[in-house]
C-alpha cells in the first residue's frame, strides 16, 4: 500500500531528550525549520494561570543576553527568512524557512533563545499588554466568544475549558506573574518536551551535527504536568451570549469526543462524520444553505486533541425566528447517523477526498514540515500520520453508526447561542 506520507525521514533522540526529526525532501535550496513544543494550553492546570503558553508565543522574540530583539531580527532578515509562531491547546511550534546555506546559523540562533532566554521585567509587561489586546480583539468576533464560551460550557474540570487565549480574567492580571512566567518556562521548555523538524535540502549527519553542537548541552528538566481528567457529562448544558450589536444570531452544538488516536477508529469516525453530515456536500448544507437559504454558513469543528475534545458543529442563522429550528435540524443529523447506516459510497468519497487532499497539500518543504508539527506533537514520529490514514480507510459504515451511538448522546451535548437581544 502507497504511503500518504511518502518521504523518507530520520529520528535521532539526543541523550537530554531532545528529538530531531530529519525529512530530506526534493524541493531545492530551502530549508523549513519547525520547533514544536508540547505545551499548550492544556498544561496550564493552576488556577488563575491560563493563557501563558501563548504567552511564550511572544515572549520568545524577546531576546537573550547573547542576541537582542533586533539583533535575532537582522540575522533572519539578512537571511531572508519567513518565521513566524503559533500556539494550540497541545503545542506551541515555532517556524521558519530560509536558504539551505543558513541552516547552521538558524539552528545556533534557535538554540540560544530556547535555552536563554532573558525578558525583563518591563518587556514582560508590554507583552502581557498586547495579549490583553489580541484578546480583546478576537473578542469582537462573534464566532471567537462562541467557540470560547462552548467550552467554558462544556468543560468542568480539564484545562480545554479554557481556550489557548486563556481566561479574561488571568489574562488581565498577568502582568503581576512575572515570577511566574520564569517558573512555566522552566517547566516546559525544556529538550524532553521538544522536537525539531528540518524539511529541505538537509542531509541527516550535517543536521544532526549542528543539533548536538548547540542543543546537546540543554538541561533536561524534571516538572511533568498532571493533567485533570474530565467527568462524565451526564446532562445537557446549555449556554447563551447576548451580543452587544446588532448581529446575525450563531448556534453551536458539540458533543463530548474522543482523543486522538491513529489506531482505534474513534477519531477517524468523528472526522468522517463531521464531513459527511455537515460539509458542503451534505444534505444538511444543500437544504439549510442552499435550498432553504435559513443559514449563511454552516461548519463542522472537530481537531485533533491529545485528550477527549469535542466534536462540534456551529452555524449562522440569518433569521433569530429560524435559530431554534436549525438547532433541530443539526442535532437530528447527529441523531440520525445513530439510526442509519451511512452511505457506503458517500463514505468512499468523502475517505479519498479527505486522503487525496492531504497528499496533495505535500507539495513544498514548509508544507510538509508544517503537516507533521501537529502529529509530533501528539505521537513523536512521522509515521503516525500512515497508521492514521490506514485507520481512515477500515472505518466503514457499520463503524460510523456503533460510534455515533457511542458518542452522540443528548446527556453528553452542550449548546450554545449567540444572539443580539433587539430589546
Amino acid at each position: 500500500m502507497t504511503k500518504i506520507f511518502p518521504y523518507q525521514h530520520d529520528i535521532d533522540d539526543l541523550q537530554n531528550g531532545l528529538r530531531l526529526i530529519t525529512v530530506p525532501t526534493e524541493y531545492p535550496g530551502l530549508v523549513a525549520l519547525y520547533i514544536v513544543v508540547r505545551a499548550g494550553s492544556r498544561n496550564e492546570v493552576e488556577p488563575g494561570k491560563s493563557g501563558f503558553a501563548h504567552l511564550f508565543e511572544h515572549l520568545m522574540f524577546r531576546g537573550t543576553d547573547r542576541f537582542s530583539p533586533e539583533r535575532y531580527d537582522e540575522i533572519l532578515k539578512n537571511a531572508g527568512a519567513d518565521h513566524n509562531a503559533y500556539t494550540a491547546d497541545d503545542r506551541t511550534v515555532y517556524h521558519m524557512v530560509f536558504s539551505s546555506e543558513d541552516l547552521e546559523e538558524m539552528m545556533m540562533v534557535e538554540a540560544d533563545r530556547f535555552q536563554n532566554l532573558k525578558v525583563p521585567v518591563h518587556l514582560f509587561k508590554t507583552e502581557t499588554r498586547a495579549v490583553l489586546g489580541e484578546y480583546n480583539k478576537g473578542a469582537s468576533n462573534p464566532l471567537t466568544k462562541l467557540l470560547e464560551v462552548t467550552r467554558d460550557t462544556a468543560f468542568t474540570t480539564h484545562p480545554y475549558k479554557h481556550t489557548t487565549m486563556g481566561f479574561i480574567s488571568d489574562i488581565e492580571n498577568m502582568p503581576n506573574l512575572y515570577d511566574y512566567s520564569l517558573e512555566f518556562f522552566d517547566r516546559y521548555y525544556r529538550p524532553q518536551n521538544t522536537t525539531i523538524i528540518v524539511a529541505g535540502e538537509a542531509r541527516r549527519e550535517s543536521v544532526l551535527q549542528m543539533v548536538h553542537k548547540y542543543w546537546g548541552d540543554w538541561r533536561r528538566g524534571e516538572y511533568t504536568a498532571e493533567i485533570p481528567a474530565e467527568p462524565r457529562q451526564n446532562e445537557e448544558r446549555n449556554g447563551r451570549v447576548d451580543w452587544p450589536t446588532p448581529t446575525l444570531p450563531w448556534v453551536m452544538v458539540a458533543y463530548k469526543g474522543p482523543a486522538f488516536s491513529d489506531r482505534q477508529k474513534d477519531m477517524p469516525a468523528m472526522d468522517l462524520i463531521s464531513d459527511l453530515g455537515f460539509s458542503e456536500g451534505s444534505e444538511l448544507y444543500q437544504r439549510l444553505v442552499v435550498r432553504e437559504q435559513k443559514v449563511d454558513t454552516l461548519m463542522p469543528i472537530f481537531e485533533d486533541h491529545q485528550d477527549p475534545f469535542l466534536v462540534m458543529v456551529g452555524a449562522r442563522v440569518k433569521d433569530p425566528a429560524d435559530l431554534d429550528y436549525v438547532r433541530e435540524q443539526i442535532c437530528a443529523t447527529f441523531e440520525g447517523y445513530k439510526r442509519d447506516k451511512a452511505s457506503s459510497e458517500r463514505l468512499e468519497s468523502v475517505k479519498s477526498h479527505m486522503k487525496y487532499g492531504f497528499a496533495l497539500s505535500l507539495d513544498n518543504s514548509q508544507a510538509i514540515a508544517a503537516a507533521l508539527a501537529p502529529y509530533v506533537a501528539l505521537t513523536g514520529e512521522p509515521e503516525s500520520i500512515n497508521r492514521l490514514f490506514d485507520t481512515y480507510a477500515r472505518v466503514d459504515a457499520g463503524d460510523i453508526q456503533g460510534l455515533a451511538n457511542k458518542y452522540f448522546d443528548a446527556e453528553r451535548r452542550t449548546i450554545v447561542t449567540l444572539a443580539h437581544d433587539r430589546k
